[in-house]
Order: C-alpha cells, then structure tokens, then sequence
C-alpha cells in the first residue's frame, strides 16, 4: 500500500479477519525491518511499516509513510489504518544534548502511540527497543553482567523517559508493553545511525580493494575486552514473542546472540570470511579516515556490479567508532529472558558469516 490508499470494503472486512494488524516504527533501520519481516512472516498477520523516508520494502510489508514529529500528520495517515493489535517502536531521533534526545523521543512515541488508541480499540501490545544505554555502557565501565534490575542512572535518558511514560499511559488498558534491550544489533539496514554489521562489511570490503590487511581499527584495550551484541533475526524473533507472550507483559528483558567474544579472537575469523590477511590494531578513526572514500565505494560498486547504495548510507562511522573504543567488558545477562520462555540464540560468529553471506547474495558487497 503506497502513500496508504484508503482500504476497500474487501480489505476492510479482510482486517477484520486477520489475528494480528502490526504496525512497526522505523521500519527501515535494522530492528524495525528484521522485526517486519519476521510479524509478516506469521499466518493471519498484516504488517505495516511506518517510515519518514521512502526507501524499498519487502513486498509482504505495507509502507506508511509519515513523519512522527507531525502529530497532523501521523493522524492523518494512521486514520486510515483499521484494528493495530500490535505496536513495534524502534523510531530514534538524535539530538546533540541527552535532554533534547529524550523530549523529541518521547514525543514521537506519543504522537504515535495517541493516533494508535484513538483508531485501534484493538491494541493488544507495544514493544519498543531500549539499549547499553540503560546501564551505562556508553559513559564507563559498569556493573558485569548487567541486569532488568539494575538501579537506574542519573537523568535525562530517553529510555528511562519512554518507559515511565508507557507505565503510566498503560495503567487500565487492555494492552501491554515489553521493552527489549539489544546491544550493537546485526543485521541489514541503510541510513540507520547504529548499524554496526554493515560498517564493518564496508570497511572490509574497501580494506581489501586497497590490498590491505584487516585491522582492527579500535584500540587495544577495545580488542582485548570483553563484548556481545545482538543479530536482528534474534531480536525479531524475540519482539513476536514478547507481543504474544503473557509472561512479557510490562517487563523488561536483555535479548543478546547469548555468547560473549573479544574482537582478538573474532577479528581474525572476520578477515578469513574476506579471504584477508589480518594485522595487528591500530587505532585509526574510521570518521575520519573513510570520509573520502565515497569515489571509492563507487568504482567498487561498479566493478563488480553491486547494488547502487549511495556510500553516506552504507555505513555508520562514528557508532563504529565508539563501538570500537569500548575499552571494558560489556555483558549483560539474559536469564530473564530465558526464564520467560525466549530461548533463542546464535553463535556470533555464525551470525557475522550468514550476515555476509545475505550481503553478498543481495550484491551489497562483492
């Protein structure tokens, strides 16, 4: 559905029937997309993708397209959306101060979540995507492995604001919330400021064009510290289920690949996936040093003919770069999740092998 052409009576009575109407925000960064892909996968579902920007979607996927900081807007558009069982939150707006962040953020969830209730009577969930924020993990080292329990941090911060604004707004509804919180998520997306897979599988792929060895562009502390993340085919798969499981209602939950590794040890499996040499660290700030190689990216998209991804929505330098330069152990524990009834997990380096596998498959790398 393009531009959301009023449904017909056919479709009307069709929603009527389905089990589960999805509607995800941010449905062209990484979580949004794998968590569309995988509701749409799912008998009896419509899923629904609300964006700001236009960019191809898989065909299962009808685009929305509005802007949430438009309250009119999001209105308008979302007035001809019938029955949403299932809201999907993963919209972020950066802002250069943490109290700027956390005003426009809580905004947009609320513009969205008003347009939803007064449409939907139906709303039976909301999930929204919180992160390493919560602990702390981009100011310093913090407690190991982190837990839902943890106290919270000095304010402002957006997940806690997102958060006490659900509480509060679901106190006496018929629906319920689940905040799930990813670490450095894994998985297919462009323009998305926090896409960690695609950074890499970029820098690689231009370290190999120039005859480089694969090196670890962090610091040494960094390689050597311990890590995790999370692939979106886990995340996705974690997001259906806290949106029909009861014992995810109103909860919290770290949802991680389930291992944890040190890049000195990944690095070097990384670089054979590009049957590359690999090199000890130096670090080297990838915002600065890939800044010119937009002509680059370029003849290597046209040598071996790749799909024409414009190269400023390839890749996030400055996420990959503090990613890089976490220089302690970032590990958060995942037994509430399992103790709930989520059980899945990957092997991160299978993850990162089948992630580059689908790139090449899809032309995005050669």
């Amino acid at each position: 559905m393009q531009e959301n052409q009023p449904l017909t009576k056919n479709a009307m009575r069709e929603t009527e029937l389905l089990e589960n109407v999805v509607l995800v925000a941010g449905v062209h960064g990484v979580s949004g997309l794998a968590a569309a892909r995988h509701w749409a996968s799912m008998e009896g579902t419509r899923v629904y993708g609300l964006a700001r920007r236009t960019s191809p979607l898989p065909s299962e996927i009808e685009y929305v397209n509005a802007d949430l900081l438009d309250r009119d807007d999001v209105f308008r558009k979302l007035g001809k959306i019938d029955g949403v069982t299932h809201l999907v939150f993963g919209a972020y707006i950066w802002k250069p101060t943490a109290a700027e962040t956390t005003e426009v953020n809580v905004t947009i969830l609320k513009n969205l979540l008003d347009a939803v209730e007064e449409r939907s009577s139906s709303l039976r969930h909301v999930t929204f995507y919180q992160g390493g924020k919560a602990y702390g993990a981009d100011l310093g080292p913090f407690k190991t492995p982190a837990r839902e329990d943890d106290p919270r941090l000095m304010p402002p911060n957006f997940y806690y604001a997102q958060e006490d604004f659900l509480r509060m707004r679901q106190q006496g509804q018929p629906w319920h919330w689940s905040a799930l919180r990813p670490e450095a998520t894994f998985g297919f997306g462009l323009g998305n400021p926090m896409n960690l897979g695609m950074s890499i599988a970029v820098y690689a792929t231009i370290s190999k064009e120039l005859g480089l060895p694969l090196r670890f562009p962090g610091t040494e502390k960094a390689y050597r510290a311990l890590y995790q993340v999370t692939s979106a085919e886990i995340l996705a798969k974690a997001t259906v289920w806290a949106g029909r499981s009861p014992a995810a209602n109103n909860e919290i939950f770290n949802i991680t690949n389930g291992d944890y590794f040190r890049w000195q040890h990944l690095w070097p499996c990384i670089a054979g996936m590009f049957d590359m040499p690999v090199a000890d660290p130096v670090p080297t700030p990838l915002s600065v040093y890939m800044a010119d190689k937009e002509p680059l990216w370029d003849a290597i998209v046209n040598k071996y003919g790749l799909r024409p991804i414009p190269y400023n929505q390839a890749a996030s330098w400055p996420f990959a770069d503090a990613i890089f330069r976490l220089e302690y152990d970032n590990i958060t524990s995942t037994i509430k999740a399992r103790r709930a009834g989520f059980h899945d997990c990957i092997d991160t380096e299978d993850m990162v092998r089948d992630f580059l596998k689908e790139l090449r498959t899809e032309r995005i790398i050669p």
